[in-house]
């Protein structure tokens, strides 16, 4: 418009895996379906954030201790939520989810799993086992969520990708609202 022309008009080019952004099962199963087969419900609803002491990785013995159920949307909130966001740089030994606690998670049948950085797998481990337990389950995947500001407890998620046709995964925008009194809502 500083030129004179009627509007702007912007050009976007990234990955399906830019930011926060979500995995379909296409992204680690041969004939997985798409991002833009996602139900609407996978990631509209109640969600319950879960608090990681281990610095390493999410391993089953502290998952056990939560009473992880079927259907459930779990968000984790680890160490990275409060020290990788901080920098430009990309942290190599964030916090990931391990192999075993992906399929502790998939044998419970849940619904959805987030995490606060930019993989659910590790970089130098897990990082394939555990897309792979996960997404073979038919468990969705939010990836890049800051959970600094958010307390541990239930909360309403709200988390909509774009509906790339037959994509592995796209950007999308999360929010989570707490349950209660407080109804404010906060990006992720």
């Amino acid at each position: 418009m500083e030129r004179g022309d009627p509007c702007t008009v912007s050009l976007l080019e990234m990955g399906a895996h830019s930011g926060t952004h979500m995995d379909a099962p296409a992204h680690f199963v041969r004939g997985g379906i798409g991002i833009d087969q996602m139900p609407l419900d996978t990631a509209i609803g109640s969600a319950r954030v879960i608090p990681i002491r281990d610095l390493q990785s999410i391993k089953t013995a502290e998952l056990a201790r939560h009473s992880i159920r079927r259907g459930e949307r779990v968000l984790f909130k680890t160490h990275n939520s409060d020290h990788c966001w901080d920098t430009d740089s990309f942290v190599e030994d964030f916090v990931y989810l391990s192999a075993a606690a992906a399929q502790y998670l998939a044998e419970r049948q849940v619904r959805l799993v987030g995490v606060d950085y930019l993989s659910v797998g590790g970089f130098r481990a897990d990082g394939v086992e555990t897309h792979q337990a996960l997404l073979q389950a038919g468990i969705w995947i939010i990836e890049g969520l800051n959970l600094k500001w958010v307390r541990p407890g239930r909360v309403q998620l709200i988390c909509l990708p774009l509906k790339i046709e037959g994509g592995d995964g796209a950007p999308c925008r999360a929010m989570v609202r707490p349950m209660g009194r407080d109804t404010r809502e906060k990006e992720l």
